[in-house]
């Protein structure tokens, strides 16, 4: 492969991203290279900020800061994405950030505020995304200009989207976007003649996705995928912060959740605390002079927490995992028998219980066949591969869509399209008549998501079809195709059967 024609492999996490490349072949097998940071690092903080003197902070410089300057600390914002202003989940997100997140002027998207400015999601995805395809170009001595970037199995249509504008706003050609738990496949497979059946247990930073996979040589099979993307170790954080605002508040009547920079620092010691009992039984979490009484005494933070206190603060995050787990098996058809690996990724796996407790749902310890932070990235490198012209590496991916996608009906009700876990690519026809007389517009509000009414799902976008040929109500069809693609993102066209006509649309994204 031409130096030139590198496409790249981009984990684009919640908390961390990493990115690879393959570098010929070894022994026969693609030989997948991490692209380090400065400091030998190869996973980065999916983290943005802007300092005090207006300078734009990426990954460890923006982490550095963070204590000192927390509203203008962008983190987790993965989270946010393709959400509509209303969502629930915004609204959970504003509780737990120190910045701003308020909708954009047309009340469709979210916008942040950082420095008295306001940025999309895309932005600031596009700046993580930029940073790292410098340090690739960097590393690779040449220009880096396509990139495969994965994204959680649970991502909506608009969500995918998102991820594919932020690359547009950088001259990033994202080639293609697969999903995280396929991606961890990959890397697990790729170069051996398996013949397996695997669950691939991914409980990152911010989300948690699951995916059962059948592996027959150089196929990937999705049977199931599920997920739950407001799951992941920054809510087993928050647990423990929780926890600490109110033993702080009960001993001194004092609320440390409206003070930032005691938030920062109480956060910080949360995160290194959590990850020292995965190795400990019990930890120290000491802050000197986190605040000041009303007369003006200093007062600490000194407590220990124990593994069995941090697991019990987060069962119910494991419990939500299992439930999903168990709910995703059901629906590929397979028992816990059938399978040959439990395979885990993401760096919330680490945590003991997390191992112990799928030891006794699955009957069998989980594999150390892949590394938790850095199988996405090679997975998706693999792939990047693969894509390439003088490569012998051809993978095939079959993939689903993690949600159903369908549209509203006339009482409110959605009518399914393609039903959750419908194989991908995929494409239907579905065929409608005019409803009043002379008709020329057809206006269509497509959701995605399993709820059986449609407003409790999220709208993808409006789509209107005009130059519909004008007659009796009932007299003219309109068939309309649904074409879902290999990164599970729909495009939809209309046409006159009877005259063979294509019909113009439009897409309105709107918000419910």
């Amino acid at each position: 492969m031409s130096q030139q024609e590198t496409i790249i492999g981009i984990d684009l996490g919640t908390t961390n991203s990493c990115a690879a490349f393959v570098d010929g072949y070894k022994d026969g097998v693609p030989n997948v290279k991490l692209i380090p940071y400065k400091g030998g690092e190869y996973t980065i903080p999916s983290i943005f900020a802007v300092d005090d003197k207006g300078n734009e902070l990426i990954g460890y410089e923006a982490k550095r800061q963070w204590q000192l300057n927390p509203k203008n600390t962008i983190y987790g914002s993965k989270r946010l994405v393709g959400r509509s202003a209303t969502s629930d989940i915004v609204e959970t997100m504003k509780k737990v950030v120190q910045y701003g997140v308020k909708p954009s002027y047309d009340n469709k998207e979210v916008t942040i505020e950082v420095a008295k400015k306001e940025m999309t999601l895309q932005e600031v995805a596009a700046r993580i995304l930029n940073k790292i395809r410098d340090v690739a170009s960097n590393y690779l001595k040449v220009p880096v200009n396509k990139a495969v970037v994965t994204v959680p199995a649970y991502f909506s249509d608009r969500q995918r989207q998102s991820v594919k504008d932020a690359g547009k706003l950088i001259g990033l050609e994202v080639v293609r976007i697969i999903n995280e738990p396929t991606s961890a496949a990959l890397a697990y497979g790729v170069g051996k003649t398996l013949n397996q059946k695997v669950c691939i247990y991914d409980l990152g930073g911010g989300t948690f996705d699951v995916s059962i996979i059948e592996i027959r040589n150089q196929v990937f099979e999705v049977k199931a995928t599920g997920g739950d993307i407001f799951l992941g170790g920054i809510d087993f954080d928050n647990a423990m912060i929780h926890y600490v605002l109110t033993e702080f508040q009960s001993k001194t009547g004092i609320d440390l959740s409206t003070d930032p920079v005691a938030m920062q620092r109480i956060k910080d010691l949360a995160e290194r605390t959590k990850i020292d009992l995965s190795s400990r039984e019990e930890a120290p979490f000491n802050i000197p002079f986190i605040t000041m009484t009303p007369q003006g005494q200093p007062l600490n933070i000194e407590m220990k927490f124990t593994r069995k206190l941090l697991e019990k603060l987060t069962v119910e995050l494991v419990d939500r995992t299992l439930k999903i787990v168990a709910k995703v098996l059901v629906e590929s058809g397979l028992s816990t028998r059938d399978l040959d690996e439990v395979m885990l990724v993401g760096g919330q796996t680490r945590m003991p219980v997390v191992q112990e407790r799928l030891t006794k749902f699955f009957s069998k310890p989980p594999s150390k066949g892949v590394h938790p932070d850095e199988a996405v990235a090679i997975g998706a490198a693999l792939y990047a591969f693969s894509l390439s012209d003088d490569t012998n590496l051809k993978l095939q991916l079959l993939d689903v869509i993690p949600m159903a996608i369908g549209l509203e009906k006339a009482d409110g009700q959605m009518h399914q399209v393609f039903p959750r876990n419908s194989p991908i690519p995929n494409a239907k026809q579905i065929t409608g008549t005019t409803s009043v007389n002379n008709q020329s517009e057809l206006i269509m509000r497509i959701w995605q998501g399993d709820h059986e009414k449609a407003n409790e799902n999220e709208q993808l976008g409006e789509f209107t079809f005009s130059g519909i040929r004008q007659g009796p109500a009932g007299n003219v069809k309109v068939e309309i195709t649904f074409d879902v693609n290999v990164e599970g993102i729909l495009t939809m066209t209309a046409r006159d059967p009877d005259t063979g006509k294509d019909m113009k649309t439009t897409v309105r994204v709107t918000q419910s």
